[in-house]
């Protein structure tokens, strides 16, 4: 995404069914975040000056989903970068002239939160591949029957899914509980984790990312803002909204400033000082996993910003940093 000016927007809030609201034209304020851990990615939007009619309509039980597209140029560029169902919607005044409607949303909320498990698979059938599928299929059903009261939750399906084990064990298999964490412990078995992304569930490995497509290229002119910056938790970088930042996905930056973490001067830091740079290492090919993927902006304002927390994804740890700080087997970094 080169031209990056006459940006577009795009906020519906609809029902079940899909009939919904265009508020984009209005002036909007919108904080989203996204990361690849199970928690659901949430959305808090701010619309201003609606009519009283339409503010009401919006806190009524009918509307249940949100989403929200952004992208420049014209209308048929816009991309999603949010999808989720409703949780609060609040209506206020800032002063005597403006007046708001708040709206909390979350991705796939429902299917985290109450989607049950009973599920049995018969002897050599019950691979990781068949079990994962059947659980997004549980989820999936537990979603639409709107487990919560309301007309309907967010629909969910399946979405990334890397190769997984094609053993099968010879006996049965039974699981029972919680869908979000019996998904959690066939995910970890696998070496992955999983996450909601726009009421898709995708499975990303620990030491990989989403195979497919050449790396989003970050450069001054594509958007990049400031200087990356190392922290405690990766590689930060701010660049204009760019839809085409996914989580999972990879980076390619080419930027030969990264300003550089400042380590602590106490012995437990001085320690591990080696596996805390082989954590936060920079690529020297530029290629970086996005872990977190912050977009905010405002329609009417300065605000339009992407900020993103990466890893390098040839990031090793050498087997000296791990005698001195006895933290983990060496090899590729785990991001948890």
């Amino acid at each position: 995404m080169t031209t990056q000016y006459l940006r577009q927007f795009s906020l519906i809030v609809a029902t079940a069914a899909g009939a919904g609201l265009e508020l984009g034209a209005l002036r909007c304020t919108f904080s989203i975040r996204r990361g690849d851990i199970q928690t659901p990615n949430t959305c808090d939007a701010r619309i201003y000056n609606l009519s009283a009619n339409t503010a009401n309509k919006i806190a009524s039980p009918e509307f249940t989903q949100l989403q929200i597209k952004v992208g420049y140029g014209s209308a048929s560029n816009l991309a999603l970068i949010f999808a989720g169902s409703l949780k609060q919607v609040r209506l206020g005044r800032e002063d005597q002239k403006d007046s708001y409607v708040d709206i909390t949303a979350a991705d796939g909320d429902e299917a985290y939160n109450f989607a049950p498990l009973a599920l049995t698979l018969a002897g050599g059938a019950a691979t990781p591949t068949s079990a994962v599928q059947a659980m997004i299929a549980a989820m999936a059903k537990e979603a639409l029957a709107s487990p919560t009261g309301t007309p309907g939750g967010q629909a969910v399906s399946s979405g990334y899914i890397p190769p997984l084990s094609s053993n099968a064990p010879p006996r049965g298999r039974t699981y029972f509980g919680s869908c979000k964490d019996e998904l959690r412990e066939l995910a970890a078995n696998n070496d992955c984790k999983w996450s909601m992304q726009d009421g898709k569930i995708c499975l990303i490995p620990n030491t990989g990312y989403i195979v497919g497509g050449d790396p989003v290229l970050i450069t001054p002119a594509t958007g990049l803002i400031g200087v990356p910056e190392q922290t405690q938790n990766g590689l930060g970088i701010r660049t204009l909204l760019n839809p085409a930042l996914k989580i999972g996905q990879r980076i390619q930056l080419q930027s030969s400033n990264i300003n550089q973490y400042r380590y602590g001067l106490d012995t437990l830091s001085t320690a591990q000082q080696k596996f805390t740079q082989a954590v936060l290492s920079t690529a020297a090919d530029g290629i970086y996993y996005v872990m977190r993927a912050n977009h905010s902006g405002d329609t009417r304002g300065n605000d339009w910003y992407t900020d993103l927390v990466c890893l390098s994804v040839d990031a090793k740890i050498p087997t000296s940093a791990v005698e001195q700080a006895a933290v983990q087997p060496s090899g590729a970094v785990p991001r948890y």
